[in-house]
């Protein structure tokens, strides 16, 4: 399963609800595991593998998850500046403001309630992977001279890619 990189305009759509849990989204979840731990990310959604479904999957530290349609249900008013990057933009990296603790409910692959109240680095990827639902990047957050750098550092690290293939 590939990985799609900034620019592809699936990156921008806004992603469809999804309506039934076939064997077809749990193929979909588990290829996202797949390209999800061969890149070592700490998060991945639908979009990013070219898939307009409401789809995520969480890995950081000991939590893990797949979660159908996330939403989030409620969110502290604090918030806290962090680095972030993304698999569909690598080497790109820039501080982003997300909340401290969010609270995220959706449906297991089972189809059963799931719900997590997630704060720090946590709270931070179920908002960065949330965002990509709604065709958001996280570069979005920035300013435009930061914007322009951290999308230079993006080119640069495309192109140190291609000299290491």
């Amino acid at each position: 399963m590939k990985i799609i990189l900034y620019g592809d305009p699936a990156l921008r759509r806004k992603a469809q609800p999804v309506e039934r849990i076939t064997n077809d989204i749990k193929q979909l979840a588990n290829g996202m595991v797949r390209a999800l731990t061969l890149q070592k990310g700490y998060g991945l959604a639908a979009p990013q593998v070219a898939v307009s479904q409401r789809l995520v999957v969480v890995d950081v530290a000991d939590h893990f998850a797949i979660v159908v349609n996330p939403k989030i249900v409620d969110a502290s008013e604090e918030k806290v500046l962090g680095i972030e990057g993304c698999l569909s933009l690598p080497g790109a990296h820039a501080e982003v403001w997300r909340h401290q603790q969010v609270c995220v409910r959706g449906l297991t692959l089972e189809g059963a309630p799931f719900e997590v109240k997630a704060d720090e680095l946590l709270a931070r990827v179920y908002q960065h992977e949330i965002d990509h639902l709604d065709g958001v990047l996280f570069i979005d957050y920035l300013g435009e001279a930061k914007r322009l750098q951290t999308l230079k550092e993006y080119e640069r690290g495309l192109r140190e890619q291609e000299v290491s293939a």
